[in-house]
């Protein structure tokens, strides 16, 4: 049987959405060495960032998540919000897709360039667990994709949803494994 060909999403991980949780050094360092592994296996890296135009029109009034951030952000600059954090700055070969909601199909071309590259199986990490990975996952199962989650690579403000949705409902969908078994 031959092997599908895997890309590694590495999503929202900008250091403005890393900076919402108390403690993310084992989180940058973990979600670091899966993208070392995929380089070192030439599994394509593909960065998703949630990012708007100045003064974000896309956001509707009636996007109860979106919305209520659109005035606060008003005079932010997106360029530097949208920032990848540091320690796990995108090479030149690297795709980055920015996104407008919280899947990463929403508002962006992810589906277009992975088609592109013929990929078949996507292997999830991400903050949060109950927004982006989630809705991520949700989209890819139903647009026929193979999914994996790196548990030690995705966070979530409440622990125990990211709990539930690891341990209960991502199974339905994908395999959970953790980064060790994924970097062996």
């Amino acid at each position: 049987m031959e092997k599908t060909k895997q890309a590694l999403l590495v999503m929202d991980m900008q250091s403005t959405i890393l900076g919402l949780l108390s403690d993310t050094t084992k989180l940058v360092a973990d979600t670091s060495k899966a993208i070392k592994t995929a380089r070192e296996k030439q599994i394509p890296v593909i960065y998703v960032v949630v990012g708007f135009r100045q003064g974000m029109p896309e956001i509707s009034k009636n996007n109860k998540a979106f919305s209520s951030i659109k005035q606060q952000m008003a005079h932010v600059d997106m360029q530097g919000w949208s920032a990848v954090h540091p320690d796990l700055t995108p090479q030149e070969q690297d795709i980055i897709v920015t996104k407008k909601r919280f899947s990463a199909f929403t508002g962006s071309d992810l589906e277009v360039v992975l088609r592109g590259l013929e990929i078949e199986h996507l292997v999830l990490t991400g903050i949060s667990t109950s927004g982006v990975v989630l809705s991520t996952l949700r989209e890819a199962a139903d647009k026929d994709f193979q999914l994996s989650v790196i548990e030690d690579c995705c966070a979530d403000g409440d622990e125990e949803v990211h709990r539930v949705l690891m341990n209960k409902v991502f199974p339905r969908q994908a395999e959970v494994i953790s980064l060790d078994q994924w970097a062996s």
